[in-house]
């Protein structure tokens, strides 16, 4: 039945999708008779916490992992807490409704929402699974129209995954906080993701940088005015050493077949060739051709988002959601490259109107998937519909109009003819005063026709490197013709370390090795961004200290979990399960009990971390041994010199070698923004010099307690030392006074008068003789200022806080009250030209610290990013991942006094079996349990919140 104002006589339909803003675009596609609701994404899952396991299965060994491995690895769901009142109001419209269409994503995830969809909400009514890839009207009425059944495999393979990573995440992550540091995470790809960024800082720090020389010659055929340049490329038939020779640790691969010129060398060939007559010895002409790339993939978009866009790849994504969900794109989430035949007739259609006939090849181009184990479904990203709307059509801005023109410019481009011209090499030829047969080369380009070049030129990593449109354009020469050199030039070059990984660089690596699914890497990026095992400078991705301990440990006594081929072995076994080739069950016992296909302990299963045996084996018994790991050797690392790095607790320091033999070295703390390959051996010593400890300033006369200065993780402070036999814990908990000191101040000056006055503060100026409220100077996180009842002014130095009288204060407070600062701060950098706003980008100072802005939108620092080296790129970075969060929710105010909570009794539902192969115990999980206090769901949700993600890919 065709979805129009008709369906209304047929019965009231429920739609349900993903997220409100997809319910409210397919809401305007179908008539009266349907109602469209979001489930908001996943309704139900394994507990993320103790708190969230039922009564009933509290006392099951397995209980903690949500996963019954015991019994075939049956996963025990609950209903998310944050989702409950949403099941409630689909149980509802449910109930008033005669046929269910389930229209979340056609993937794996939509797949699997739609299940726990169908089994949370036990519809009486018939179900249809209900797909689509884009969002149009034609689209979602052809989808009503066609629906289908549930893909079985889909929901297993999902739950496969969901299972796998539960059972690495609860069993791994504890390790790393007995052994390394509390609440840390591992994950499978996670962790590979971080042992890549790991390696790559490694090898940085293993490099050896190595000088080379070369001569450019600038050359000019008799009195022609045109002039060219050439590099010089042998010298003698050896060619002449560049970057790609030398090897990391600054020495030459092959030293006899390349000649190697220093600043000596060099300088004195140029000197003999100043008078040496030239000529062209060889002229090479080939036809150059160039074929469009294939329209955008998942992993293709986040790549080309981040090279031109200056947009992460998490960033990327949310605005390719919310330009699915409205209705401008297919879905963003895909492994293929492949067109539709309606949407290569609407590019083709474009290339005609836009660009002319003859940029149209005679038959369409196809692009075949490269993308091993391609994920089901889906086409390529492009532009939604049977006729495509230039960007100027979408009433589109920002974010979401830059991505839509870079999906669109590459979807019409996949579909003109190949760029066309001719490359030519030159080879120039003289022999010096000395002797020597040098030879000079020089390379052109010329495109005749320009083809897809015309609307889309792909990116580079490689901020140096040549795009493809790019033309170099020689001087018409013919072999044998005389040259002269106007000039010769020596120029210096030195090999530079291998670039470290930026988000589009990761994905593509990622991508390479066949590690993980596409469609999760830029969640993956986030979680080791959140996690703090790595950090941005710039563009770049820095590994920390903390990362390095982490990587350690695994590599040391989990290395098949973090090995490459592991991984992707692992990702080809999933992929098999999904097409029925291979069982979940055996595969997943093999995993974690290191059992073969007999059920038989294997006697390889302890071996299983460092690489030995099956390649699947033995994860339980692997967590359960862990006498082996030394805790502080995974995470000391020698700089030099007897200096050690080592990772502790409460963040990285270097201990520098013992005085005296038993006793512990000198220790001074490492900045967390540090990056490894810059912990030098002669910075770790100028650490080591600095003063630590405690500074000795005397005794408080009121309190007698000795006064001390220290220089603390997060800056040089003042605090009084309490008595031994003080309660540190407790409702009697005493805590010291403790105060930072002021930016005039440093440890080598403040005084006992300075510590004294610091712990004094705040200082009462005095009272209000208008309110009646007090009126205090203090000190601050952003700087001094003044207080009274719950209005604060700033004053503009510190010194104010113990020199400002009352009438001074007053005559504060009798200003008006201005926002922010009194005058505006100049910028404290000039960043350029926004690329999406077209906007000038500067670095601020704020009340809440350094931020960029263009006037529009206002991103603050991160804690890795220094206002005075943060580069134009990582500033348009997180401006753009501003916009795409999109502005900021008004959260209700609170009410002043809040009802006591009440217990009411435990309710439960009568479990029901399902028709399904699902047992008793993933029934049982739907049970409701016993309601808790608000107080209770608060400390569940915080406990929730470091525990969920630990298993997650």
């Amino acid at each position: 039945m065709s979805p129009t104002s008709e369906t209304a006589d047929g019965g009231r339909r429920l739609v349900i999708v993903e997220s409100p803003a997809k319910a409210k675009t397919i809401k305007g596609y179908l008539g009266p008779g349907y109602v469209v609701e979001a489930s908001v994404g996943h309704i139900r899952d394994l507990p993320s916490s103790a708190a969230e396991v039922p009564a009933k299965y509290k006392g099951q060994p397995w209980a903690r992992l949500g996963v019954n491995v015991d019994e075939g690895f049956q996963p025990l769901y609950v209903v998310n807490s944050d989702k409950k009142d949403q099941v409630r109001k689909l149980k509802e419209l449910l109930a008033e409704s005669d046929e269910l269409y389930l229209a979340t994503d056609e993937d794996r995830e939509g797949e699997a929402i739609a299940w726990h969809l169908q089994e949370v909400l036990k519809p009486k009514v018939p179900v249809r699974r209900m797909v689509f890839h884009e969002i149009t009207k034609d689209a979602i009425r052809a989808a009503v129209n066609s629906p289908r059944e549930l893909n079985q495999r889909l929901v297993d393979a999902q739950e496969t995954r969901r299972i796998l990573d539960r059972l690495y995440g609860f069993e791994v992550s504890p390790v790393l906080w007995k052994k390394v540091m509390p609440r840390l995470s591992a994950g499978r790809v996670q962790s590979v993701a971080t042992r890549l960024v790991v390696e790559r800082e490694r090898e940085r720090m293993a490099f050896r940088s190595a000088e080379y020389w070369d001569l450019t010659g600038t050359f000019v055929r008799g009195t022609d005015p045109e002039t060219f340049t050439a590099r010089l490329a042998a010298v003698d038939g050896r060619r002449v050493a560049q970057g790609r020779d030398f090897g990391a640790d600054g020495r030459l691969r092959n030293p006899e077949q390349v000649a190697h010129l220093t600043e000596e060398s060099a300088t004195a060939l140029a000197a003999a060739l100043r008078d040496t007559r030239f000529a062209v010895r060889s002229v090479e002409s080939k036809p150059y051709r160039r074929s469009p790339y294939a329209p955008f993939r998942t992993t293709t978009l986040q790549q080309e988002a981040s090279r031109k866009l200056g947009m992460g790849a998490k960033a990327t994504m949310q605005v390719a959601q919310r330009l699915y969900e409205n209705g401008f794109i297919t879905y963003m989430r895909t492994d293929s490259t492949t067109l539709s035949g309606t949407a290569v007739a609407a590019a083709r259609a474009q290339v005609t109107q836009l660009y002319g006939a003859e940029y149209l090849p005679d038959k369409p181009r196809t692009y075949a998937g490269k993308v091993k184990n391609a994920q089901e479904a889906h086409e390529a990203i492009r532009p939604s519909g049977d006729h495509f709307r230039t960007p100027a059509e979408t009433g589109l801005t920002g974010e979401q109009f830059r991505l839509y023109e870079l999906i669109w410019k590459r979807t019409v481009a996949s579909q003109m003819k190949d760029a066309t011209g001719q490359s030519v090499t030159v080879k120039v030829a003289g022999t010096s005063a000395d002797g020597r047969d040098c030879e000079f080369s020089a390379s052109g380009k010329v495109i005749t026709f320009h083809g897809f070049l015309k609307a889309y030129v792909e990116g580079a990593d490689d901020p140096n490197a040549e795009l493809d449109d790019r033309e170099r354009r020689l001087p018409q020469v013919a072999e044998g013709d005389a040259l002269d050199a106007r000039e010769m030039s020596v120029d210096g070059h030195a090999t530079k370390p291998p670039a470290r990984y930026t988000e589009a660089t990761l994905v593509k690596e990622l991508e390479e090795r066949e590690i993980g699914r596409p469609s999760t890497y830029a969640s993956i990026i986030g979680t080791i961004l959140d996690r703090r095992y790595v950090f941005k400078k710039g563009t770049a991705l820095v590994p920390s200290f903390l990362s390095f301990a982490v990587v350690n440990l695994l590599e040391q006594h989990f290395g098949r979990l973090v090995d490459y081929g592991f991984t992707a072995k692992m990702e080809d076994d999933l992929d098999r399960i999904a097409t029925g080739d291979a069982e979940a069950v055996p595969w997943l016992r093999r995993f974690y009990f290191g059992e073969d296909s007999g059920g038989a302990r294997s006697a390889e299963a302890a071996d299983a971390g460092n690489g030995d045996g099956d390649h699947l084996g033995g994860l339980k018994e692997l967590v359960t041994d862990l006498g082996a790991i030394d805790a502080r050797e995974v995470s000391s690392f020698p700089v030099g010199e007897g200096i050690v790095l080592r990772v502790g607790r409460y963040g990285p320091y270097v201990e520098g070698p013992p005085e005296q033999e038993g006793e512990p070295g000198k220790r001074a703390d490492v900045p967390d923004d540090l990056p490894p390959d810059e912990l030098t051996v002669e910075l770790a010593k100028e650490l080591l010099a600095k003063p630590s400890g405690d500074f000795e300033l005397g005794t408080d006369p009121q309190t007698g307690r000795p006064i001390v200065a220290r220089d603390g993780r997060y800056g040089p402070y003042v605090t009084e030392v309490l008595p031994e036999d003080t309660p540190k814990t407790g409702k009697n908990a005493v805590k010291p006074r403790t105060a930072s000191l002021l930016k005039s101040m440093s440890l080598d000056t403040v005084t006992l008068d300075d510590a004294l006055k610091l712990l004094s503060l705040p200082r009462v100026v005095g009272v209000d003789p208008e309110s009646g409220d007090e009126i205090t100077a203090q000190n601050g996180r952003y700087g001094p200022y003044l207080r009274k009842g719950t209005d604060s002014r700033s004053l503009e130095r510190e010194e104010q806080i113990f020199t400002i009288t009352l009438d001074e204060a007053l005559a504060v407070y009798a200003q008006p009250k201005k926002r922010g600062r009194a005058a505006a701060k100049p910028p404290l950098k000039e960043l350029g030209t926004d690329p999406v706003t077209q906007q000038p980008v500067v670095v601020k100072d704020g009340r809440f610290g350094p931020y960029v802005t263009d006037g529009e939108t206002n991103a603050t620092l991160r804690r890795d990013d220094d206002p005075e080296t943060i580069t134009p790129e990582r500033g348009f970075e997180l401006l753009a991942e501003k916009r795409a969060k999109g502005p900021a929710k008004k959260t209700a105010k609170k009410a002043a006094k809040k009802a006591p909570a009440k217990k009411t009794a435990a309710k439960k539902s009568t479990a029901k079996k399902t028709a399904a192969k699902k047992t008793a115990t993933k029934t049982a999980a739907k049970k409701t349990t016993a309601k808790k206090t608000t107080a209770k769901k608060t400390a569940a949700k915080k406990t929730a919140a470091g525990t969920a993600t630990a298993e997650r890919e």
